[in-house]
């Protein structure tokens, strides 16, 4: 190990904190203003260093939140107390650097790139041999092009990389410390995914089920392409969504442990994925009508509008969701062309309305266990709880009162021979909006109301009730 005399010149991107910091600072822009995008590459085109330095002038940053290595930290701070000098020297602008530095208080200095010059490579390298000398220097990194700077540093800790990484770094100097790699990136690419939240695009068989055609293969077969395209869509978006949530995840008791908020994954990977993911969906829409690759668009504009900017209008938010929801019946029968129900589609608006302000009641009833007034990125106060029970209770007895008057039209004569049986579905439903308004109520409601119906056994066993419902009606 180094002496301490020897310094310890510490990377940043990729080794205190496990993505980019130009990236974070991005898309913390971006969420200020979206049209920024359009300012981008006219700074890029002065250099990287001229576009992280505007970004750096422009970004409100929450440094304290960033997901730091804190094994490496601990490790830097016990350096720290045998006396080593240590060194922040980043690429990052210096602006952000020095911000960073400030809230670890860990560093006796800063080198970091300037408005004009970006250290990395071999230019890092070269500051750093003119500030310590040749070979009087440990260097700390992750990325092969710190190979530069460790072929011309006494010693090298390796942090977060490969194998074949770490055994160039050992040709080019002396490596006495190494920090492995989490070794779960495919996990946390799949939890970003969410499959789970998948099974909301059952949504999408409805209008064949309710039409009595899932027996028939063609039909069945669009209808699962779509549902695959839907996913794969959805995908794309809940990467775009963390990615600009990631600030508000951080500072969220449960959503902390998404993998960007945790730092289980790099935000280059959301860069990478959202529009991998897209392009699935695309593939998967090929075959199917233009009229649903159309309502997919418009689900893909609507949730992405949701995800910068609607989501933080009070009202505006949960009639969104309802809205997204009810989309996925209309790309239903788009698919198979199956034509619209108008009792359908108004019992999903209202049910899915309701549904949502379940959503947005539980997160207040957390932030009134933990004595918070306001919730992170969202327009909510504590004080909305009632108002939010109010009227969500009221949008889950509204879609009862609208599948009753749908059990009541000629409709239902048509499709079922006994058509009298289906009134239990009213019964079913009017049970399981009052005992899901209990439980959140209560503070019970812990996941999203849909998924909470999928893992409920009550929940399923209501399901199951009323699967049974209609066919003995038919």
């Amino acid at each position: 190990m180094g002496k301490p005399r020897i310094p310890l010149c510490v990377d940043l991107d990729g080794t205190l904190i496990p993505g980019d910091l130009l990236l974070e600072s991005c898309i913390a822009l971006l969420r200020q203003n979206p049209l920024y995008l359009l300012l981008m590459p006219c700074w890029l085109c002065r250099g990287k260093a001229y576009l992280k330095a505007q970004i750096a002038r422009r970004a409100r940053l929450n440094h304290a939140a960033l997901p730091f290595h804190r094994e490496l930290v601990a490790w830097l701070r016990e350096q720290k107390r045998r006396g080593r000098s240590l060194w922040l020297c980043t690429a990052a602008n210096h602006r952000l650097a020095q911000a960073v530095a400030d809230h670890l208080n860990l560093f006796d200095g800063i080198l970091a790139s300037s408005d004009t010059n970006n250290l990395r490579g071999h230019e890092k390298a070269h500051s750093l041999t003119q500030k310590f000398g040749d070979r009087a220097f440990d260097y700390c990194g992750n990325h092969r092009v710190d190979l530069a700077v460790w072929s011309v540093s006494r010693g090298g800790v390796v942090v977060n990389a490969s194998k074949s990484l770490e055994a160039r770094a050992r040709a080019v100097t002396h490596v006495y410390k190494t920090f492995a790699p989490d070794g779960h990136a495919i996990h946390a690419i799949v939890k970003t995914l969410r499959p789970h939240q998948w099974i909301k695009n059952i949504l999408l068989l409805v209008p064949l089920a309710a039409a009595h055609r899932l027996g028939e293969p063609e039909a069945l077969g669009a209808a699962l392409l779509a549902f695959l395209a839907f996913s794969l869509c959805a995908s794309s978006v809940y990467v775009l969504n963390d990615m600009l949530d990631v600030e508000a995840d951080r500072q969220h008791p449960g959503k902390s442990r998404r993998p960007f908020a945790s730092g289980q994954l790099s935000l280059l990977a959301g860069v990478c994925l959202a529009p991998l993911l897209l392009v699935g969906a695309s593939a998967a829409a090929w075959p199917l009508p233009w009229a649903f690759k159309s309502v997919l668009c418009a689900y893909y504009a609507l949730t992405l509008a949701y995800s910068t900017v609607l989501k933080r209008l009070v009202v505006a938010d949960v009639a969104v969701l309802a809205a997204l929801y009810t989309i996925r019946i209309v790309a239903g029968a788009m698919a198979v062309g199956v034509p619209l129900s108008f009792w359908l589609l108004m019992l999903s608006l209202a049910l899915f309305f309701s549904l949502a302000l379940v959503k947005r009641y539980a997160e207040l009833k957390v932030m009134q266990r933990e004595g918070r007034l306001e919730s992170a990125g969202r327009g909510y106060r504590l004080e909305d709880l009632a108002i939010v029970e109010n009227l969500g209770t009221a949008a889950g007895y509204l879609s009862v009162a609208v599948l009753a008057l749908y059990i009541n039209s000629p409709a239902v004569e048509m499709l079922y021979r006994r058509p009298q049986i289906i009134w239990v579905l009213c019964m079913l439903l009017l049970y399981w909006i009052s005992r899901v308004w209990v439980l959140a109520h209560r503070g019970m409601m812990h996941d999203d109301p849909v998924v909470f119906a999928l893992k409920d056994k009550t929940s399923l066993a209501i399901g199951l009730c009323g699967a049974l419902t209609v066919y003995f009606a038919t």
